[in-house]
Parts: structure tokens; sequence; C-alpha cells
């Protein structure tokens, strides 16, 4: 009897601690957790200060560098009196054309140390009329007529009286005025050192300056492109002259100096060449002059 009572307590005790232990699962999983507490914002990283870009040059700018530096490339030459034409050191090469030989006398004036180039043009014209394309490459392609209209805007934007030169002047320059040593060829009497021709120019032209300058620091006076002068073309005169303009009229317009697809006796300093005023071809090209920088 003991042992049933003992027997139905121990059941009733066990049943008890079940219950309390569902009873104590239950009430774990129906707690609802509360809301998380929401994370601090991450401060925003202060934006660095923008590296000021240079800024571009404008295209007006660009226009006033490239025409201030032709001007400061003005070469101031001495007046003088030479002897233009065939000259002794011309030899067996000079032509009719060149003969007879005479007297000029000419007054101080200014002419460019470098054929003008194609970012001088464009710079005046808006426009490249080139073959062989290249900012500092010598313009060509031009008529003398477009060089005309060229000089036109550029004295409009300068304010100088810029013009070709004429034939003795670009002669006498290119001998080295009151300098001259006498060469054959603009800066020397080896060719090769002083120009641009049919044998080393590889068929086209190239930058300005890269040959020897003559004795005024002028360049490229022989070879690289031809350079239309401002004289119409007549045979000379044994007569002295001073400050010769050429004719009042006449057909072709003088060029000299020679080019790159030309043989060593076209690019001597007493060589003549001529075409009608609007030729154009990419061996010709021309070099300014001016009567002061004033």
């Amino acid at each position: 009897m003991k042992l049933r009572i003992l027997l139905c307590l121990f059941a009733f005790f066990s049943t008890f601690g079940v219950w309390e232990a569902s009873v104590s699962e239950l009430s774990a999983q129906s707690v609802i957790p509360g809301p998380k507490p929401k994370p601090k914002p991450k401060p925003k990283p202060k934006p660095r200060p923008a590296k000021p870009r240079p800024s571009k040059p404008s295209a007006s700018q660009s226009r006033t560098a490239i025409l201030n530096r032709l001007v400061a490339n003005m070469v101031y030459v001495e007046g003088g009196t030479f002897t233009m034409g065939a000259t002794s050191e011309q030899g067996n090469d000079a032509l009719d054309r060149e003969k007879p030989a005479h007297q000029v006398t000419l007054s101080s004036f200014y002419i460019g140390k470098y054929e003008v180039t194609q970012a001088e043009w464009e710079a005046v014209m808006g426009s490249n009329p080139s073959r062989f394309k290249g900012a500092n490459l010598p313009v060509e392609c031009v008529s003398w007529y477009d060089c005309q209209e060229f000089i036109r805007k550029l004295n409009e934007l300068t304010g100088k009286q810029f013009r070709l030169p004429t034939e003795a002047e670009w002669e006498y320059a290119a001998r080295g005025g009151k300098r001259s040593y006498g060469e054959k060829y603009a800066g020397g009497s080896d060719i090769a050192n002083v120009a641009w021709f049919v044998d080393n120019s590889g068929s086209k032209t190239h930058p300005v300056g890269q040959k020897r300058g003559n004795e005024l620091g002028l360049y490229d006076m022989s070879g690289n492109v031809w350079e239309w002068c401002q004289d119409w073309y007549d045979s000379y005169s044994s007569s002295p002259q001073t400050n010769p303009t050429g004719p009042a009229t006449g057909r072709f317009r003088v060029l000299r100096g020679g080019c790159w697809i030309n043989i060593a006796g076209h690019c001597r300093l007493s060589n003549r060449n001529f075409f009608v005023p609007d030729y154009r071809r990419d061996g010709l090209g021309l070099r300014l002059a001016l009567p002061n920088l004033q």
C-alpha cells in the first residue's frame, strides 16, 4: 500500500516537472525581441578641393602668340652695296638670266629668319593649303596672289607693313649682306649642309631652321621651298641701281632659292625663277620683309 502511494506521488511530480518545463520553453519562445538600435551614421568624408585645371589658350591667344613670334623673328639687314647676279663663285652653273652681274645699293630692311610656316599662315588665313602638312613646315601651294592676301590680313592684325622682299633684297640677304663670305649657296658652299634639295629631302619639305643658317642667321634661303618676290620678272641691266623694284608691269613674278625637288644648281644664290602670279604648287612658298619694325 505504501509502495503504491509512493509510485503515485512520483508519477505526479514527474508530470508537473515536464509541464513546467514546457511552459518555460513556450514563454521563452513567445518573447518578442525589441527593436535593434540603429547604427550610428558614418561621418561623410570631406570633399577634397578640386585641383585647378590649366586652361587651354583660346584661339585668339594662340594666334597672338604665333604672330608675336613671327614679328620677333624678323632679322635686321643693314643696307649696303653688292654685286647682284652671276658673280665668280657661281662658276659655270650661272645661266644667261643671271647676267650681267651689276651693282645694287639697298637701304636697310628686315627679313624673316624663316620661311612662313603653316602655323603662321593658318593663324592669319584660317586654312592650310599645303600638301605636306605640319605646323613648322613651310607653307606651300600658294600663289603670288595668295601671298598678297595673306600679307594684307597680316598687316591688319599686326599694324605692321609686311610685304614680300624685292628680288634685290632677297639676294642681298641670302648672300649675307655686309657679312657675306662669298658663298655659292645661302650659308656655305656645301649644299648638303645648308639646304633641303633633291638629294637629301626624301621628296618632301622639312621643318624650317634645321639646316645651317647663313651669315645673318637666315635659314632655308637655299632649298626647301621657292620663295615669291615682289618683282615682275625682267632681264638684268648692267647699269648700277638703287633700291630696284623691277619693272612696272609684266607677265611673270620672280621666285628665288630653289626647293626640295631641285638639283643643287637651282638652289644657288644668284639663280632666278619665275611663274605667272596665280600659279600654285607644292614647292612654292614665301618669306616676309619689312621696311622697319614700327
